[in-house]
């Protein structure tokens, strides 16, 4: 499970190719033997060939080749829907994925920015910071050519709350209505407290670059044909969906996902980017695990890669490939995420404080960080744990000295040990394994199968629970179950799922308190479709309170005394652990055939940031690149 890249890539060389002698990456790299500059152009299709057959040969010239997002087959192409499992059309965040669906602005992360896509110019908040007003671009347009209008978006947000989609239930308590003042003006209401003010203008904010904007009338279109039946609803394939974006649904089954550009897009026009994207065909291999994944990066196969590669570095360092990072050194990326290990705390004993805390203690994060992801993240060491990234920004906002005591680097076995014997939980039959209440501690950790840098560090917290006396063996689920079952808080999760791998929020407007909420809030226990956090069923009344209050505090020294409050709780009683720093999006790029995608310092402005080409402002990446070879 822990094999590493230079492994992988050695025995793929040596499988494929003639070695040439290891050394320094030259400034200019040709492709080694086996890997041609442009692979050979496919032989246009005759008028009998279908779809399949086409998206089987498409032109490599054409073609922008992915992978790490797209883990078995797609579901459906609704995005109504919370369970379609389409990782190239659907991802709503603070950086939405915005290649078929598109929001009224997109998020740069690198500059904290809210760039107008749908929308024409900045968004207006009133006097009273209770209210936003922005316009429509008058060239956006649907994909049967209609004008995307401000009806559409009040119909979207009424759909969403009507029919309780993960939308309209996550954000139903800071957003009042969405009305539409004209055919081009939408007016947004905040919900206001008992004191008059927004109850969270961070969320309102925010909720224009992460929310799709759907067509009115294909919405209804779909109510009529599914009786508006809520559940229906979401359930609706969706294959005939109308959509705003410049790629749209070509081909899809279990092997991979294919996009095609749809030449009359709306944002070639002056007024957006001038341009079609470059691009013609966007396509997905769905590899079976991420050893696959890398192996067809090194070869050529896929140009931008969105999952862990280990030891990227020996691709360009020692086999001279034209393999490279957002980030020329470690880690490589931006450290934005906090993948995190959670607690079932259902499972028996894991409702004890010592018991969760030991297990966290007791890790081995080094070993995480530099064999799980070959030091691609920072170490605990140089940035302490809290509920923070990485960031200076978010670094600052919490009192680092107060919470010293708490906080915990790893491997601390005599330290895990003690605490569980002070809680009066050891081994009373002398079979190596601690009992509480007479019953032994054993639980099974757990992460999608295939997620190698997931796996690894699972594997590492098993080891650590052996060390302590307790008893954890590993588990891994295909993605396509791991996620319905995660995800669905309205009932207990089943045995296997004791301790269980998600991510955490990245970059965004809301940020740190949206990842401090996902966290620890206790508004996502029981839901029935949640996408977004605390999916250990943690409850804490003090920590609601100070979540609930931060968005309306204006004062940073509050703000600082509020965030540091949240750390202790969350240090103190740890519902869950990070693990490591992960960046964002790892976005490793191959630039055999195609060229021009963000690097640190490659004078774009605004900054493109790291987002696989797909995701909020670093869409714009896919109108910067050109090929290798024209």
């Amino acid at each position: 499970m822990r094999k590493s890249m230079l492994t992988l890539v050695a025995i793929f060389m040596v499988a494929t190719m003639v070695l040439s002698s290891c050394g320094p990456a030259p400034t200019t790299v040709a492709p080694p033997p086996g890997i041609t500059s442009v692979p050979p152009t496919a032989v246009p299709p005759t008028p009998t060939q279908s779809v399949a057959e086409i998206a089987g040969t498409l032109p490599r010239n054409e073609t922008m080749y992915f992978n790490g997002q797209q883990w078995g087959s797609v579901v459906c192409w609704n995005p109504y829907s919370s369970n379609c499992n389409n990782a190239l059309a659907l991802g709503q965040s603070d950086s939405a994925r915005v290649i078929m669906f598109e929001t009224p602005y997109l998020y740069d992360m690198l500059d904290g920015q809210q760039y107008p896509l749908l929308a024409d110019g900045p968004y207006a908040w009133n006097a009273a910071h209770t209210e936003i007003t922005f316009k429509l671009n008058a060239a956006a347009k649907w994909s049967d050519g209609t004008p995307v209008t401000a009806d559409d978006v009040a119909y979207t947000w009424a759909t969403n709350v009507k029919y309780e989609t993960g939308v309209g239930t996550g954000n139903t308590a800071f957003i009042d209505t969405i009305t539409a003042v004209d055919a081009q003006t939408v007016l947004v209401k905040a919900k206001l407290g008992a004191d008059g003010k927004a109850v969270n203008p961070l969320v309102v904010s925010s909720f224009l670059s992460a929310n799709y904007v759907i067509q009115k009338a294909w919405t209804q279109t779909l109510e009529a044909r599914t009786g508006s039946d809520a559940t229906a609803l979401k359930a609706d394939t969706a294959e005939d969906v109308v959509y705003s974006g410049p790629y749209h649904k070509y081909f899809t089954d279990d092997t991979k996902v294919v996009f095609v550009r749809d030449d009359n897009y709306w944002g070639q026009d002056a007024s957006m980017w001038g341009k079609l994207p470059i691009p013609k065909y966007l396509a997905h291999t769905i590899f079976k695990d991420n050893a696959a994944g890398s192996i067809a990066l090194a070869q050529g196969e896929v140009d931008v890669s969105q999952q862990f590669n280990s030891n990227i570095q020996v691709l360009w360092l020692n086999y001279g490939l034209p393999v490279s990072t957002y980030l020329p050194d470690a880690p490589y990326g931006i450290g934005a995420s906090l993948p995190t290990a959670f607690y079932n705390l259902q499972s028996y004993g894991l409702d004890q404080v010592a018991v969760r805390k030991a297990i966290a203690m007791a890790v081995d994060y080094p070993t995480i960080i530099a064999n799980a992801m070959t030091n691609q993240s920072a170490t605990f060491d140089q940035v302490p744990r809290s509920l923070m990234n990485p960031t200076d920004g978010e670094q600052a906002l919490y009192d680092h000295a107060a919470v010293a005591d708490l906080q915990w680097a790893g491997n601390d076995i005599a330290g895990a040990k003690a605490l569980l014997d002070e809680a009066g939980i050891t081994d009373t039959n002398a079979d190596g394994w601690r009992e509480y209440n007479g019953q032994k501690l054993s639980y099974v950790a757990t992460c999608p199968n295939g997620w190698s840098d997931w796996q690894a560090a699972i594997e590492v917290v098993a080891a650590a629970g052996k060390k302590i006396g307790i008893d954890i063996t590993t588990n891994y689920p295909e993605w396509a179950v791991y996620q319905t079952v995660v995800t669905k808080n309205d009932a207990p999760l089943p045995a296997g799922y004791d301790i269980f791998m998600m991510w955490s929020d990245g970059a965004g407007p809301t940020q740190p308190w949206g990842r401090v909420r996902h966290l620890l809030s206790s508004e996502y226990v029981g839901m029935a479709s949640n996408w977004n956090g605390n999916w250990g069923g943690y409850v804490n009344p003090d920590a609601d309170a100070l979540i609930s209050a931060i968005p309306g505090e204006t004062d940073p020294a509050q703000l600082k005394i509020d965030y540091t409050s949240l750390v202790t709780i969350y240090l103190t009683d740890v519902p869950s652990f990070t693990l490591m720093y992960r960046p964002q999006s790892f976005h490793a790029v191959n630039e055999t055939v195609w060229t021009g995608f963000p690097h640190q310092g490659d004078g774009t402005n605004p900054p493109v940031p790291p987002l696989d080409c797909t995701d909020g402002w670093g869409v714009a990446c896919l109108y910067n690149v050109t090929l290798v070879n024209p």
